[in-house]
C-alpha cells in the first residue's frame, strides 16, 4: 500500500508543481509549499484558463485531481493532512520535504506548516477554563410559567407524542443536571423523535413552528461547556471572558448551566440558561452564535415567553476585544504601549506602526497579562518579556525568538507560542525553529522526510 513517504506516492504531484512552476524552481535555492488534507488541498500549480463562456469541466483540473490522489496514501497511514516543500537542492536534484505536524502542533493558518506550538499536553486559553460566576438572587423571568407553556404546546400540537418521567429522568442523568420545569414541559408535550413523526416532514416544521425553533429530541439534549466550543490557540488565546454589571448572559465561552435544546435553522444553538449574568434570569433561552468563539445572545427572557410570543430576533452584546482588556497597538487603533497599560490588561497584541519598536516596560508586572502578540522587529527588546511573568501565550517573530532562546529566557509559564511570520521566509529555518522551542518542553517534535527526486 502506497505511503506519504513513498517518492512514488508524489510523483504525479511532483511533475504537475515542476511543469507549472519552471522558473521558480530552476536556480538552487527556489522552493515552493503546499498542504494537502482529507478534505482539501492547496498545491502551486497553474490552472489551464477556462473557455470563455463554458463553465469549468472536471477535464479542465484532471492533472491537479490525479495529483492529490495521494490522499489515499494519508488514508492509508492514518494522516489527516500533510504540508511539503519542494525545493532546488545547491547541485540541482530536486528534494521533496515532507512535514508532518505531529501532536504537539496546531495546523497553519497563514502558513502552511506551523500552527501554534502546544506547549503543554490538553491547556486551553483562560477563557476556555473560566467558569460561570454565582449571581446571587438570579431567578425566573416573571414570564415563566410551565402550566402555561405545557397548555400552549398541547393546542399547537394535539397529536404530539410526549416523554415520559422516566425518560425525562434519564436525560437528566446523562446529561448530569436536573431540568428546570419549562424544559421538562416542553418534552411532556413532544419528545421530537424523528421515529415519531414517521417519517413525515411536515410534522416535523409543525413542532418547529409551534415551539420557534428547530427543536432537538429529548436524546439530543447537551450542554454547551467550553470544550463543546473548540478553538485554535491563535485565535483564543486573543479572547476575553468580560460580563458588564447589567449583562443579562454572561460572556463565557460556555458554560455547564448551557442545556441546548434546538437550533435557530442558521446553525446556531438554542440553550435554556441556569447561569445568567447580572441583568438576566434563570431559565431565560439563549443564542449561541456558531460564528462567534465567545458569549450568546438573548432571545427570551423565558421558554415560556419564547413560545408563547414567538420573537423573531436576539441581542449580543459586542465581545470584549476591546481595552482595557484586550489592547492592540497599531495605526488602527492604540498608538503606544503606555496607552495599553492598565491593571485589567489580559492581551496584547502589537502590530504594524509607524515609529521606533517599542518598549514593553509599561506593561512589566501586570497582574492579569496573559497573552502577548507581536509582529517582527515591533519590540525594541525581546528580553523585556522576562518582566511579564504572568504569560501563557507568546507569539513573536523568529529574530525576537532567537534573541530569547540564546539567552536562555523564553518564559516557562507559556502553555503555547505562535512565531510570526510575515512575508516571504523559507520555511525549513522556521521548522528548525518551533522543533527548538517543542524540545524545551519536550514535546513531540514536527516530523520530516527528505525525498530525493533526481534532477
Amino acid at each position: 500500500m502506497s505511503s506519504i513517504h513513498d517518492l512514488a506516492t508524489w510523483e504525479p504531484l511532483l511533475r504537475l508543481v515542476r511543469t507549472s512552476n519552471e522558473e521558480r524552481l530552476a536556480a538552487p535555492g527556489g522552493y515552493l509549499t503546499g498542504r494537502i488534507s482529507l478534505g482539501s488541498w492547496s498545491v502551486p500549480v497553474q490552472r489551464p484558463r477556462l473557455v470563455p463562456g463554458r463553465a469549468a469541466q472536471v477535464e479542465d483540473m484532471q492533472d491537479e485531481f490525479t495529483a492529490v490522489e495521494l490522499r489515499d496514501a494519508l488514508r492509508a497511514d492514518g494522516a489527516k493532512g500533510v504540508s511539503f516543500v519542494v525545493e532546488t537542492a545547491a547541485d540541482g536534484r530536486t528534494l521533496l520535504h515532507v512535514v508532518e505536524s505531529g501532536p504537539a502542533v496546531e495546523p497553519g493558518v497563514m502558513s502552511p506548516f506551523v500552527g501554534a506550538l502546544l506547549l503543554v499536553e490538553g491547556a486551553v486559553p483562560e477563557p476556555w477554563r473560566r467558569l460561570p460566576e454565582e449571581v446571587p438572587g438570579a431567578a425566573p423571568a416573571p414570564s415563566a410559567d410551565p402550566e402555561l407553556l405545557e397548555r400552549t404546546l398541547r393546542e399547537r400540537l394535539p397529536d404530539a407524542i410526549g416523554a415520559t418521567e422516566e425518560e425525562i429522568a434519564a436525560a437528566e442523568a446523562r446529561l448530569g443536571v436536573a431540568l428546570p420545569d419549562e424544559l421538562k414541559a416542553l418534552y411532556r408535550v413532544t419528545r421530537a423523535r424523528w421515529e415519531d413523526w414517521g417519517g413525515d416532514h411536515a410534522a416535523e416544521e409543525r413542532v418547529s413552528d409551534a415551539v420557534g425553533c428547530e427543536l432537538f429530541s429529548l436524546d439530543g439534549l447537551h450542554i454547551a461547556d467550553a470544550a463543546s466550543r473548540p478553538c485554535p490557540w491563535r485565535f483564543a488565546a486573543d479572547d476575553a471572558v468580560v460580563t458588564t454589571p447589567d449583562a443579562a448572559v454572561q460572556g463565557l465561552v460556555g458554560s455547564p448551566g448551557w442545556i441546548v435544546f434546538g437550533d435557530n435553522g442558521g446553525g446556531d444553538r438554542l440553550a435554556v440558561d441556569l447561569t445568567p449574568g447580572p441583568g438576566g434570569h434563570k431559565g431565560q433561552v439563549i443564542v449561541i452564535d456558531h460564528e462567534r468563539t465567545i458569549g450568546a445572545g438573548l432571545r427570551a427572557g423565558s421558554l415560556t415567553g419564547m413560545v408563547t410570543d414567538l420573537p423573531d430576533g436576539w441581542h449580543q452584546d459586542r465581545d470584549a476585544d476591546g481595552p482595557p482588556v484586550v489592547a492592540r497597538v497599531n495605526t488602527h487603533y492604540l498608538g503606544s504601549v503606555e496607552a495599553a497599560a492598565h491593571p485589567e490588561l489580559e492581551v496584547l497584541c502589537i502590530g504594524w506602526r509607524k515609529g521606533a519598536p517599542v518598549s514593553l516596560a509599561p506593561v512589566a508586572g501586570l497582574p492579569r497579562l496573559r497573552t502577548l502578540t507581536a509582529i517582527p522587529g515591533a519590540l525594541a527588546d525581546p528580553l523585556e518579556i522576562a518582566g511579564l511573568k504572568g504569560l501563557e501565550y507568546l507569539s513573536l517573530g523568529p529574530e525576537e525568538w532567537r534573541v530569547l532562546l540564546a539567552a536562555g529566557a523564553v518564559p516557562r509559564s507559556l502553555s503555547a507560542a505562535g512565531i510570526e511570520v510575515h512575508g516571504e521566509q523559507h520555511p525549513l529555518p522556521v521548522l528548525d525553529l518551533a522543533d527548538e522551542l517543542l524540545a524545551l518542553w519536550d514535546r513531540p517534535l514536527i516530523g520530516r522526510t527528505v525525498l530525493d527526486a533526481g534532477r
